[in-house]
């Protein structure tokens, strides 16, 4: 049979498609591609779906680590990505003089609304992160003090009254306090989750929005087609609403009192232009998304660690009685450098299971010469990950036993002499410039929710609750979702 044209016509642009993406692959395995001599993952080195796959499936976090088992410090996890585990790496990525954010945020920007701090670069964020400071600094954590105060009672409250019915989910638990409570950092209202529940589906909403953000980010290329998918653009619009109306509330209610809009907003009037209500309600959403997925993420983690373990939790809960005993006041934070042991249970909790698993890369320039990197040349274009899931469970910086759960590491007079600790290499809220500007406003808020439970409530876990199981319950989307972690409460003794 003959072929006519038209058929002659379709296979050329059938065959043009094919012999591009034939090429392109051929190129990126290749010796001939820039990183040709990192080792990698096939698939990996193939195409971004890769990534997109393991973000998907909220695995990335635990794929990268079985890849470093594998490959060691290097690893290419991306046609122009590597993953790095090195202390050096820290600061030569990550440090003042380290590399830019690149092309991996550039899915986060809603084309819609302003850019948040999280995607700011150069002066532009120095401008916005100089009023982040503010709001952050010693006399304003003092400030909240009395919110974060509230809100634990409110938690405390809330699992007795659910423990009534039986076992508590305290992942859920701790998830409605981290919320109510930025709703009264970034907006100056409570979403009242411990009270109510999501009856707005809010809390749904951001998690959505956060999956599909983590899946864009290997992808930017597809962020317009994306957005103007009816859930996609459904969500987006809910959030744009959301904030919109949030804002209007909190400028409505003027400068009454000093939450985390009062900085943001320079109501102060500290600048020489106040900023738009749009920025400012731009990095009050991020500081809900962040803020509350962070700290709550730490709490969850930081109750499986010492619930597991008897001889911790008894220690820990002694501390707290001798330091805030009956008749004192346990919301005043003066005390808590008297926390010794808290503080090594916190850290060891941020080593083991750091919020963000994964954090976000940082890009070599394209045009520039390239740079070094851990001692090893890495080409212009190139993403750069520093995985804190991993780093914190090299041997080479915490030793012995990297793996384990052994607050005493951090604390010197207990470590013993073989203790091997780089805090160097400790980056649970990343590092450099561009690092979590609300780390300290986290860590106070743990602590304080810490002694509020633990002087007014025992907790055990569940009859039956699987709890070796429950780090693998956790889903790695730059924020992390986890499974249910169930409890038994009781009330303690009344302690003042």
């Amino acid at each position: 049979m003959q072929v006519t044209w038209d058929e002659h016509a379709l296979l050329y642009i059938l065959a043009y498609p094919t012999s591009t993406a034939t090429s392109v692959v051929a190129y990126r395995i290749s010796p001939f591609h820039p990183l040709a001599g990192y080792p990698g993952p096939v698939l990996a080195r193939v195409s971004k779906f890769w990534a997109v796959w393991n973000t998907w499936r909220g695995r990335q976090h635990h794929v990268i680590t079985e890849l470093h088992r594998r490959y060691g410090t290097f690893v290419r996890i991306g046609p122009n990505d590597l993953s790095v585990v090195d202390v050096k790496a820290v600061t030569q990525v990550l440090g003042a003089n380290g590399l830019a954010k690149g092309e991996w945020y550039s899915a986060r920007k809603d084309p819609k609304a302003p850019n948040n701090l999280f995607i700011l670069t150069g002066e532009e964020h120095a401008n916005r992160r100089r009023l982040w400071n503010r709001g952050m600094s010693n006399e304003s954590l003092k400030d909240y003090e009395p919110v974060i105060a509230k809100r634990s009672d409110e938690l405390v409250q809330f699992l007795k009254t659910s423990a009534s019915s039986g076992s508590v989910d305290l992942n859920n638990a701790v998830g409605y306090f981290t919320f109510d409570f930025m709703g009264d950092m970034a907006f100056g209202a409570s979403f009242h989750l411990l009270i109510s529940g999501d009856t707005t589906g809010l809390w749904d909403t951001l998690e959505r929005f956060s999956i599909t953000i983590a899946l864009l980010t290997h992808i930017p290329w597809a962020h317009a087609v994306a957005r103007k998918l009816p859930l996609i653009s459904g969500n987006l619009r809910r959030l744009r609403n959301f904030a919109f109306s949030a804002a209007m509330g909190r400028v409505k209610a003027g400068a009454s009192k000093k939450d985390l809009w009062y900085h943001l907003s320079d109501e102060a009037g500290m600048e020489s232009k106040q900023p738009p209500v749009s920025d400012v309600a731009a990095d009050a959403v991020l500081a809900i998304i962040a803020g509350s997925d962070t700290t709550a993420s730490a709490l969850s983690a930081f109750f499986y660690f010492i619930l597991r373990d008897n001889t911790c939790y008894g220690r820990l809960q002694k501390e707290i009685d001798a330091v805030y005993p009956p008749g004192t006041d346990a919301t005043e934070s003066s005390a808590h450098d008297q926390l010794v042991f808290l503080d090594a249970c916190l850290n060891e909790t941020l080593r083991l299971l750091p919020p963000g698993p994964t954090n976000g890369p940082r890009q070599v320039p394209y045009g520039s010469a390239g740079t070094i990197v851990a001692g090893r040349y890495v080409p212009p274009g190139t993403q750069i990950y520093v995985p804190p899931c991993v780093l914190h469970r090299d041997p080479r910086y915490f030793s012995p036993a990297p793996e384990a759960f052994i607050p005493t590491r951090w604390i010197p007079s207990e470590a013993g002499l073989s203790n091997v600790l780089d805090r160097t290499a400790f980056i649970p809220f990343s590092y450099g410039p561009a690092n979590c500007a609300g780390r300290n406003l986290a860590r106070l808020e743990l602590k304080m929710a810490i002694i509020a439970l633990m002087r007014k409530l025992n907790l055990t876990f569940a009859e039956g609750f699987a709890a070796q199981e429950w780090p693998d319950t956790i889903e790695d989307y730059l924020v992390t979702f986890r499974g249910p972690l169930l409890v038994d409460v009781s009330e303690r003794a009344v302690t003042g």
